[in-house]
């Protein structure tokens, strides 16, 4: 009887907080020897007959350590996003190949990448919606889950967008520079390589470079260069390529066509920054009206306040 009083204390104070304790350092224990064995793992094996899946799979986990740590779950989740979000997954896929994402994400995997991460974050959505609003704050941690996904896909597309700008922006310069090659008698692939070569840190440079490298691999040029237009999915860019497979068939120039299209891309960059300065008056004039606003009650104000104080005082 005299040891009840001692065994309750011990199961409702210092017992609890050991079992807390063996319980978080069995999951960070847990947590390591998973990370571990899948950093340690080996690639996947090609059965008798080669698929490129298998490749496809192995080169993912190569460039992206999220997918090596996360991959049973993306591939459940990209069951899940394949049959909810079919109609959105081509997009998913454009906005993946603009944004110079690996080339080995499929949509449904990198929607389930975001859904992921998401839910790392959600513990603490939870923590503080259920310490400010009690049970009703796990509705409130959901929708913040749900936010952090959106986010995560708005900031896909707005990667993709800006990639885009930037290629735009530099391809008038690799076009004079394929010019002057060709101009010079070098051979296209031998322009394109050296073109490649010398912007091959940018954006632009890379996605010439897959261009060559599906020649060297056995494309013809109007293969490569409409994996190109279709991969970014651009207007501009996409009368660039559809010039370029144009003079293929008629048999015109390409330095010619090269050189016609770098013309085009300043004359619409320019247009372009004319049409952000005529805007720029627009935006202004709202942060004007508040400034004009805020001038006039500092000059007014205490015009006024000294004359409602000398009111009230009559």
């Amino acid at each position: 009887m005299c040891t009840s009083p001692l065994f309750a204390l011990f199961f409702t104070g210092a017992g609890l907080a050991l079992a807390a304790s063996a319980s978080i350092g069995a999951a960070v224990a847990l947590i390591a020897w998973w990370l571990l064995w899948v950093l340690r793992s080996e690639e996947l094996q090609q059965g008798a007959e080669w698929r490129y899946d298998v490749s496809r799979i192995n080169e993912l986990r190569r460039v992206d350590v999220f997918y090596r740590v996360f991959q049973p779950a993306v591939a459940g989740l990209a069951r899940f996003n394949r049959a909810a979000f079919r109609e959105a997954l081509p997009e998913v896929q454009r906005q993946i190949q603009a944004a110079g994402l690996p080339r080995f994400w499929l949509p449904e995997e990198y929607l389930a990448k975001q859904e992921i991460l998401a839910l790392l974050v959600t513990p603490l959505y939870v923590y503080f919606a259920f310490s400010w609003l009690a049970w009703s704050g796990l509705a409130v941690a959901a929708g913040a889950w749900l936010l952090t996904v959106l986010f995560l896909r708005y900031r896909l597309a707005r990667r993709a967008e800006e990639r885009l700008r930037i290629i735009k922006r530099r391809m008038p310069f690799l076009l004079d520079l394929l010019t002057l090659l060709m101009e010079a008698g070098s051979t296209f692939l031998g322009a394109l390589t050296q073109a490649v070569e010398e912007f091959r840190d940018h954006p632009v440079g890379q996605e010439f470079a897959r261009v060559l490298g599906d020649m060297n691999l056995g494309k013809t040029r109007a293969e490569a260069f409409s994996a190109m237009r279709d991969r970014l999915a651009d207007d501009e860019l996409g009368s660039v390529i559809g010039a370029v497979l144009q003079g293929e068939t008629l048999g015109t120039p390409l330095a010619r066509i090269f050189r016609t299209q770098a013309d085009i891309f300043r004359l619409k960059r320019t247009q372009r920054a004319e049409a952000v300065a005529g805007e720029a008056g627009v935006n202004m004039l709202l942060p004007g009206v508040l400034v004009m606003a805020a001038t006039v009650l500092v000059i007014v104000g205490p015009f006024l306040l000294n004359y409602l104080s000398f009111g009230l005082s009559m």
